[in-house]
């Protein structure tokens, strides 16, 4: 009965939290902004962020700290979702943190390469510091590869990231780095729901990370093969070991002679048939879309606590990317139609004639 309770009060209170999202005039509203302190304002007044943003100037914000404090509410949002869900509400909290972890150990060795890594301190995010197991302020202090590595301590990214230990004078290899992070992060994802759920709801779940996962795979061997050339083997290395496609469709793709045999392929697939027709300006955004397509029917439909807190985690994910983008492209001076062409939610609104 307890299980139950706790159950129905996961889904009514997740779709509710949902049901406060942005809306298609407040999306035209931020593309029409020319600062961020004008998105600030306009995020304060008439959505749900106003609570969040309402002890901050809007005419001192800065980008870093805008996202920041979004990034912060999606983690007491789920945190307070976690606390009904005993089966795994607490795993997939944990996942969420070390996805953040990830982000910033990656943006720590960015600002280290492009010589910059004072930078990380405008962006410090001091909502994560009680719960990570990363040294942020010895992160930010990072002046070498080694004091990264350091500022890693004994968790296991340390360990996944000694071998990409560069040569003196030598670049980091980024695209080594990430590979290994986020396949590290998957197995976190795939070990909760191998660990924690049965049935439906495990089935429903890998469906999302699943095809989040052949999709990726799919724009990394265009990326790298098609447009920069890259040799198969170092291709390979660069794919993720999840998902459901299967060997000899990822060779097929490998040996494709262009990205028109290579899209062919991948159409042939479960998530290629259900991700290539939906609009895009980049490939890179396709893994995107579908994720956000996928969790938006869950959180609608699933009758399974873990799936509709999942699917709430990445579609308010997939909010605060599109106020970052429209963020920076006012930054980049892009038009808002330029803008809008890189939006997945709003997107998919406009799509859907709400």
């Amino acid at each position: 009965m307890l299980s139950a309770l706790s159950s129905n009060a996961v889904l009514s209170k997740a779709r509710a939290m949902y049901g406060k999202r942005l809306t298609a005039e407040n999306y035209r509203e931020l593309l029409n902004c020319k600062t961020v302190g004008e998105i600030a304002a306009v995020l304060k007044s008439r959505t749900v962020y106003g609570k969040l943003l309402a002890g901050i100037n809007e005419n001192e914000i800065h980008r870093g700290m805008l996202e920041t404090e979004l990034k912060k509410n999606l983690f007491e949002d789920y945190a307070s979702l976690a606390r009904y869900e005993i089966t795994v509400g607490e795993n997939f909290a944990r996942y969420l943190v070390t996805r953040s972890e990830i982000e910033q150990i990656l943006h720590g060795i960015l600002l280290l390469d492009a010589g910059t890594p004072e930078e990380y301190f405008f962006t410090l995010p001091t909502y994560l510091a009680h719960r990570t197991r990363i040294n942020l302020a010895a992160l930010g202090r990072s002046k070498s590869y080694e004091d990264i590595l350091n500022a890693l301590g004994r968790t296991p990214y340390r360990k996944l990231l000694e071998p990409f230990r560069p040569e003196e004078s030598s670049p980091v290899d980024f695209t080594g780095i990430e590979i290994a992070l986020y396949t590290y992060l998957g197995s976190c994802a795939y070990g909760i729901i191998n660990d924690r759920t049965r049935g439906e709801s495990a089935r429903q779940l890998r469906d999302i990370f699943d095809a989040y996962a052949d999709l990726t795979n799919y724009v990394n061997i265009l990326r790298l093969k098609l447009h920069y050339h890259a040799h198969p083997d170092t291709v390979r290395k660069s794919l993720l070991p999840y998902g459901t496609l299967k060997k000899n469709v990822l060779e097929g793709m490998l040996d494709a002679k262009d990205g028109e045999e290579a899209e062919a392929i991948m159409r042939h697939t479960k998530n290629g048939k259900r991700a290539l027709n939906l609009p895009h300006t980049y490939a890179d955004e396709i893994p995107h879309r579908i994720n956000f397509r996928l969790c938006r029917h869950y959180i609608r439909f699933s009758t399974h606590p873990s799936v509709v807190m999942v699917s709430y985690l990445f579609l308010m994910q997939a909010e605060i990317t599109d106020i970052i983008t429209i963020v920076e492209g006012i930054r980049y001076q892009l038009s808002p139609v330029e803008i809008e062409k890189l939006l997945v939610v709003y997107s998919d609104i406009k799509e859907r004639g709400e």
